[in-house]
């Protein structure tokens, strides 16, 4: 199949990846081609050359100017960015595009193109993609990544499907024993709404190192709410590839998960889980869907105190049920296979709207 995909265009989609959704969009894009695909991941032009990029703006770097100007930058970037290739897509043959933006004008653009169209909701909703999606109803088909997500966006538009998000479990390989000396890992986005202020005081409260990994993506927080609680005890040892996040993630005795947001998923969780890393967690959106007694503990949103005593409790934990849990639920080939089957279901039932009656529609590939 010709299958276009937008990405989203605050960050490169490569590695190492500056969050869940930059490795999401990377992972189908490769699967896809891996399986025969011709794939086309409109992409900032910093984004992996291997996934068939066709750059549609320059990467720029938050941290080169002011927060606040540089948000301003990006804005009118994106929009100009995104306006330009869905006006440029309506002379593009492609049997089904996949929006992986969050930005608002693929998707109120959509009824311009004469291709079926879906949208994976990464996010709990917010003002600007809820004001696309109340704009175009009828003609996309919504995909969520968890039925708490789907939940969530169910009062702006009808959610179509609900495809788990996956993992490559040969990233994350298995590891039966944590290292020799314990500690517990964070890692993501350093941003408030991960809430890594409150795992390093949790860790602390438990009497427990920490170590944290992840990109420094508000300097800010980090500035007044990290770096003063760093210690010997809670150390940031920088942003890693796969390789090397692995190998800390798969030694701690158990990884700490703080959203203080309705986390939509919880792709760390997940990938704690391949490495054999039981979890406490915070109570929130998609989360808890992804553990079970055997391999997570949960605590109430926000309770420091509570998620000291998870951690604790997640620390016994069985490290192959923890193992057997992500191959049961988080295989990315699982995932694949869905947005696999889903594209050529549209293919093959798409209607062409009686405005683009004149047009050929595009054949879908059998392959």
């Amino acid at each position: 199949m010709r299958i276009a995909i937008i990405a989203h265009l605050k960050y490169p989609i490569s590695e190492p990846f500056a969050g869940g959704l930059e490795m999401h969009t990377h992972m189908l894009a490769r699967a896809l081609r891996a399986r025969g695909h011709a794939v086309t991941l409109f992409a900032s032009d910093a984004s992996d050359p291997t996934l068939g990029v066709e750059a549609i703006c320059e990467q720029t770097s938050l941290l080169e100017t002011g927060i606040a100007e540089a948000n301003d930058v990006a804005f009118f970037r994106e929009h100009h960015a995104y306006l330009r290739l869905m006006t440029e897509l309506r002379g593009r043959a492609f049997d089904v595009i996949h929006n992986n933006s969050l930005h608002y004008l693929p998707v109120s653009m959509a009824d311009t193109l004469a291709t079926p169209m879906i949208t994976t909701l990464h996010t709990p909703p917010f003002c600007w993609l809820e004001s696309g999606m109340r704009l175009n109803r009828d003609r996309m088909h919504y995909v969520a990544v968890s039925q708490a997500t789907a939940t969530m966006w169910s009062h702006v538009a009808q959610i179509d499907e609900v495809i788990p998000n996956g993992i490559d479990l040969a990233h994350f390989p298995y590891r039966p024993v944590p290292d020799r000396d314990p500690y517990l890992v964070w890692y993501g986005r350093i941003v408030p709404e991960k809430g890594l202020d409150l795992a390093i005081d949790a860790a602390r409260r438990a009497g427990l190192t920490l170590r944290i990994a992840g990109p420094v993506s508000d300097p800010g927080y980090f500035r007044e709410a990290i770096a003063p609680r760093l210690g010997p005890d809670a150390v940031h040892v920088g942003h890693l590839d796969h390789v090397a996040l692995a190998r800390l993630v798969g030694g701690a005795t158990a990884a700490l998960c703080t959203p203080r947001w309705e986390e939509p998923y919880g792709l760390v969780v997940a990938e704690a889980l391949a490495c054999g890393t039981p979890v406490a967690a915070f109570r929130r959106g998609g989360v808890p869907a992804l553990l079970d007694a055997e391999c997570g503990a949960l605590a109430a949103p926000d309770d420091v105190a509570e998620l000291a005593a998870a951690a604790c409790r997640a620390a016994t934990l069985d490290r192959a049920a923890c193992r057997a849990r992500a191959e049961r639920h988080c295989d990315a080939e699982r995932m694949v296979d869905a947005y696999e089957a889903l594209y050529r279901r549209l293919a093959a039932d798409w209607i062409l709207p009686e405005p683009f009656a004149h047009v050929q529609a595009p054949v879908a590939s059998v392959a």
